[in-house]
């Protein structure tokens, strides 16, 4: 029997898929390798993939910077188009948002997200590279265009391992490259062990997610029933303050005031550092939660119901 090269070339890819999934603890995810506690680094938001036995595999659609802070953070050019958020290296979403519609029981106009959803949606609303960012590692590798638009030939420049000719993993779109070829629902190949992340599939339609960008009340009122934060911080915090120390602890929700009054953002509930679940080096909370919504304890940090 003759082999073409391209049947070649997919049975060595089937069986290096094959022989990951054996390598790996539970298939994308080796518990080993993603203990989920004391550092980012042993996260799903190390976007290295020095987490998953698919790093080698993964090098191909994204490039693999070496540096866990740098696909968030740089500590030189950093965007100047997101507020206050420390030293981000990210390319700003720029499409618009559909904002979620349903009725709400403040009656509060929902404005569009704010930098600290912004931040999250960069990667999670599916229309940016995950590897676009302003600056990369080492000299060269800055360029300030990237903070507002994607630009493909820059991020095909890195000398380090990852692609080259635009195959840059995005979640939505129409190349291969995008995140959920393999992981969308079904998995492409689920009996290998690969994950479905549609969960994390944002998306720029927010009709169906937590409502962000809403303003949150300062006071109670007749029909109110949401609780009051206990905290401000420099007139651009309210927040939960579980431990009366007066301060924003990454374990207390928080609302953010970017001009809007204070407003309910994605890092309203979760870090997407990890916030360990029982003090220093316990597993962080599920979901980069601040806190654990075990009996809706989350949900009822501000609900009263």
């Amino acid at each position: 029997m003759r082999f073409t090269r391209s049947s070649l070339v997919l049975l060595v890819t089937i069986s290096t898929l094959l022989l990951i999934s054996v390598a790996s603890a539970d298939g994308w995810r080796a518990a080993s390798k993603a203990p989920n506690h004391t550092t980012v680094a042993n996260t799903g938001h190390n976007l290295t993939q020095r987490y998953s036995d698919m790093e080698g595999f993964m090098n191909a659609y994204r490039n693999d910077y070496d540096a866990v802070c740098v696909y968030c953070h740089t500590p030189h050019g950093a965007s100047g188009q997101m507020g206050a958020i420390p030293l981000w290296n990210r390319t700003r979403p720029s499409d618009p948002y559909t904002l979620y519609d349903m009725p709400t029981t403040l009656g509060q106009t929902i404005t569009d997200p704010g930098a600290n959803s912004l931040t999250c949606l960069s990667c999670h609303d599916g229309t940016i590279a995950i590897d676009s960012v302003i600056n990369m590692p080492g000299s060269g590798g800055y360029n300030p265009a990237q903070e507002s638009s994607v630009d493909m030939a820059f991020l095909d420049s890195w000398s380090g391992p990852g692609p080259s000719g635009g195959n840059h993993a995005v979640m939505f779109g129409s190349t291969a490259s995008d995140c959920n070829r393999c992981h969308g629902t079904p998995p492409m190949f689920p009996s290998l062990g690969m994950a479905d992340f549609s969960a994390f599939f944002i998306s720029t339609d927010l009709r169906n997610d937590h409502p962000i960008g809403v303003e949150y009340p300062t006071t109670l009122g007749a029909g109110v029933d949401f609780r009051i934060p206990t905290g401000i911080q420099a007139g651009k915090l309210s927040f939960f303050d579980i431990n009366g120390n007066g301060r924003s602890d990454t374990n207390e929700i928080r609302m953010y005031n970017t001009g809007e009054g204070y407003e309910v953002e994605c890092a309203s509930c979760h870090d997407p550092h990890g916030v360990p679940s029982a003090g220093p080096t316990s597993e962080f909370i599920p979901s980069f939660l601040r806190i654990s919504n075990a009996e809706s304890a989350l949900c009822l940090t501000c609900h009263t119901k």
